[in-house]
């Protein structure tokens, strides 16, 4: 199959050896995968898993040590070949076998289907040039029914922030003030940044963006997402910015703890980072005022492995406040007043069921 410049170039990008010694030294990433396989090693016992986009192989050498009985490991840049070497390296060549193929033209001999897909796909922000309509399309051509996806579920998070690593430093910067000079370099920021955010730098508490089940979600479903949140601040601050992160869970097919891959900021760090949106001006917020805003993620026309995302303040009185908002809006006081006296009337209703059945 002929290929775009773009997909080549996405290749090509994926052959150079640092991307991966990157990937492979973040922990909480490699880790996540390695035990999510072993705490489910009943379940792989005799199993045939495709890794997509194996890049390495130490994906597929986990499912083999965990006692797989077959894995096809997809490779579609020419990375494949250090793969073929580190299987041979570690002895599953009986076990391992490397395709050197775009998963979307692989051929499995007499047409077998897998029990497992296995694939550490995510990008930054979980979407931007990830591979999950490749997994998507390995997962609707090869899966057995009742099959599983390794990870299973994926969320996308925002929340808004404040960024005094990056404003507050032009404050005073080797005794000058440089606040003009960070007004306009604010004003500048045209794309999202990936950086670390401090969990204390989070102004509100979050809201999910989109919530994928990879065993059902379709290519269409994941082409725009778009989410509005109104929130009340837990505490003062300056609003500045957006943070945008992702969780990743993988079954949970044992009766050991389900394992879960986030980026969360209050999580261990890893390669993603989060992903930040930057407001062109710091708007100082009080504990309990009303934010708002909406946010599109919409992918690229030219390019299926990147999106656009659009950031919109909105007025807070102009939108509608979720069931139970912590803002200091009367309405919305109100409306948590009655929550809490319906929650102490169910709980006095429980406590008299019980002592009437004594």
């Amino acid at each position: 199959m002929d290929l775009s410049e773009a997909e080549k170039d996405y290749f090509v990008n994926y052959e150079e050896l640092e991307v991966h010694r990157l990937m492979l030294e973040d922990i909480p990433r490699t880790e996540a995968y390695r035990k999510a396989i072993f705490e489910n090693e009943v379940y792989f016992k005799d199993k045939v898993v495709m890794d997509v986009g194996c890049g390495t192989g130490i994906l597929s050498l986990f499912c083999a040590q965990a006692g797989a009985k077959k894995v096809y490991a997809v490779e579609a840049s020419n990375l494949a070949n250090v793969a073929e070497e580190v299987v041979l390296e570690n002895n599953f060549k009986h076990v391992i076998e490397v395709l050197h193929s775009r998963v979307e033209d692989v051929k499995l001999p007499d047409g077998i289907k897998v029990d497992i897909i296995i694939s550490e796909w995510m990008g930054f922000y979980l979407l931007h040039e990830g591979m999950l309509n490749s997994v998507l399309e390995a997962r609707d051509k090869f899966l057995k029914e009742g099959g599983e996806m390794f990870p299973d579920f994926a969320t996308i998070h925002v929340a808004p922030c404040s960024l005094p690593t990056y404003n507050e430093k032009w404050v005073k910067f080797c005794g000058v003030s440089l606040n003009s000079f960070a007004k306009h370099l604010r004003e500048a920021k045209t794309k999202p940044e990936i950086m670390q955010v401090c969990p204390d730098d989070l102004l509100a508490p979050s809201k999910v963006v989109a919530a994928l089940d990879l065993k059902k979600v379709k290519i269409s479903d994941v082409d725009e997402f778009s989410t509005e949140h109104v929130v009340g601040a837990s505490r003062n601050g300056n609003f500045q910015g957006v943070c945008i992160w992702f969780e990743c869970t993988f079954p949970q097919l044992t009766d050991k703890d389900q394992v879960t891959l986030s980026t969360e900021p209050s999580c261990a760090l890893t390669h993603w980072k989060q992903t930040v949106i930057f407001l062109p001006e710091s708007i100082e917020v009080e504990k309990e005022e009303p934010i708002a805003y909406k946010l599109d993620m919409v992918r690229d026309s030219e390019s299926h492995r990147r999106y656009k995302l659009e950031l919109t303040l909105l007025d807070p009185t102009d939108v509608e406040h979720p069931m139970g908002c912590s803002c200091y809006q009367t309405k919305c006081i109100l409306v948590r007043a009655v929550m809490a006296e319906q929650s102490v009337l169910m709980d006095e209703d429980i406590v008299s069921d019980d002592e009437g059945s004594d």
